[in-house]
């Protein structure tokens, strides 16, 4: 494998985490953004590292396990955090003076579930003969960089949709839940 599709591949495995950051960046007010930014980008990052490095080193005992229901858990996952970020958006339109911010461990629960197909990527690698270094190292890169643009893509947008951002973000997030499900079922 060489650089470019590493590169590629990268870039790849970043899109849901993209997806959700545009999601969330949509709700969250101006002033956090750059804080959630970096942290969503942390979190997205290291995990598209962490994973495929995991699966490398497990190897292919673990993926018949995961590879079965690993779209199950992030259809489930970005479910329900699609589902609470809709519930979340009703109860500001009875309370406009709520603050929007995200917990750890909200940001955590997105961040394995975006990353989830990265683990079964890992184990493939070994089977490539590739420097697993340098591929996990370029997927957090890639991942933390696309993840800290699209938050602030996101509140660009979200000011364009401002009374239905977060509503419109948690769409997004069982959309992305539905596809990888769909993926995953008859592809």
């Amino acid at each position: 494998m060489d650089l470019l599709s590493i590169i590629l591949c990268g870039i790849g495995l970043a899109m849901d985490a993209s997806a959700v950051s545009i999601a969330k960046g949509m709700s969250l007010s101006k002033e956090h953004i750059n804080e959630y930014a970096i942290k969503l980008g942390l979190a997205f990052g290291f995990f598209q590292g962490a994973m495929p490095l995991a699966g490398y080193f497990i190897g292919s005992h673990f993926a018949k396990y995961i590879t079965s229901i690993d779209h199950w858990i992030a259809f489930i996952l970005l479910s329900i955090i699609g589902i609470n970020m809709i519930r979340e958006s009703k109860e500001k339109d009875e309370d406009a003076s709520v603050v929007h911010s995200i917990s750890w461990k909200v940001i955590l629960v997105l961040a394995i579930a975006t990353s989830i197909d990265a683990l079964a990527v890992g184990i493939t690698l070994a089977f490539l003969r590739v420097n697993v270094w340098l591929a996990t190292g370029l997927f957090a890169l890639i991942t933390f960089v696309l993840s800290f643009i699209c938050v602030k893509l996101g509140k660009k947008l979200g000011s364009l949709f401002q009374a239905y951002a977060e509503r419109l973000g948690g769409i997004i997030l069982i959309v992305l839940g539905i596809k990888i499900l769909i993926e995953h079922l008859f592809f």
